[in-house]
């Protein structure tokens, strides 16, 4: 239980890096007029395909990882 107590910060700084790089490369269509009521793609569904959709599924694989290794770090 001592070696998972000393490797645990490693590894949520890795997850928080990789989870952050992840977040900055997906693509954002949406505007500051669209937070506002404004925009004017209403009609318009987006699906994500492709490295898009590996991109989110991934995002949220490495949010979870985070948020269980931060609930095992208030265990230990």
């Amino acid at each position: 239980m001592e070696t998972l107590s000393q490797i645990l910060p490693y590894i949520q700084i890795v997850l928080s890096i990789l989870l952050i790089i992840v977040v900055l490369l997906q693509q954002s269509d949406g505007n500051l007029g669209g937070a506002f009521g404004g925009g004017d793609d209403f009609s318009e569904t987006h699906t994500r395909r492709g490295l898009e959709k590996k991109l989110f599924q991934l995002t949220i694989v490495l949010g979870i990882l985070f948020a269980l290794s931060a609930f095992l770090a208030l265990i230990v």
